[in-house]
């Protein structure tokens, strides 16, 4: 029972060194803040997904450009990204429009930019959060691997003491550094796995937006003629 009691996990944690810890307690704090993370992200790219899906229904459709453009303007603050880059587009054809000794490939050309560049303010909003999931991933376990090395030279410093070493008095120490690598490992892994789902959806948002910013491109090139 003694042995049982002695390498609860609870017990490992109260019983570890200060350093290890402090680690434990650092890795639990990102873990937390991690899947605070994925969780946020999620809703934000399944939400991005769902107007991007809707926009280009009512797009396709075959509806009046400036009707969707009102519309995007009239409800801007729950527009999606590609609503978002729509609007930029055909705000600076319209403007582009009405000026003087402007040929149609000037005109296009700046729709197109004004495009890009709401484009990169949208991806950067996607983007947002990842490079941490990225960096809990990567660091984690090596945080976690120094917890668990400290934690075994303190229990080896201890063992100078004891006249004679046996399982049962090195077990505990190793066991209270292993604690330390395993919260690593609880950290990371769920954070590389939301890392390379959320990776992945974002740039197949991305590679839609960027089609459809070519296809609405060569629209109002069609208009101009």
């Amino acid at each position: 029972m003694n042995v049982t009691q002695d390498l609860s996990i609870l017990h490992l944690i109260l019983d570890a060194s200060a350093v290890v810890q402090i680690v434990m307690a650092l890795l639990a704090a990102v873990s937390c803040m991690s899947w605070y993370y994925i969780f946020m992200k999620w809703f934000s790219v399944r939400q991005a997904r769902a107007k991007t899906e809707t926009f280009e229904r009512d797009f396709w459709s075959g509806g009046d450009l400036n009707s969707l453009f009102n519309s995007a303007v009239n409800d801007r603050h729950h527009a999606g990204s590609m609503e978002r880059i729509f609007e930029a587009g055909f705000r600076e054809f319209t403007k582009l429009k009405g000026q003087k000794n402007l040929d149609s490939k000037d005109i296009v050309d700046g729709s197109r930019r004004a495009m890009r560049a709401t484009y990169q303010r949208e991806m950067d909003a996607l983007d947002s959060h990842l490079a941490f999931l990225a960096s809990v991933g990567s660091v984690s376990p090596y945080v976690g691997l120094f917890g668990t090395v400290w934690g075994i030279m303190h229990a080896f410093r201890g063992l100078s003491n004891v006249g004679q070493a046996t399982l049962s008095s090195v077990a505990p120490g190793i066991a209270e550094a292993l604690v330390a690598t395993a919260i690593g490992l609880f950290a990371a892994i769920p954070a590389v796995l939301a890392y390379n789902h959320f990776s992945h959806d974002i740039d197949r948002l991305a590679t839609r937006y960027e089609s459809f910013m070519e296809e609405f491109s060569n629209i109002l090139q069609r208009q101009m003629r």
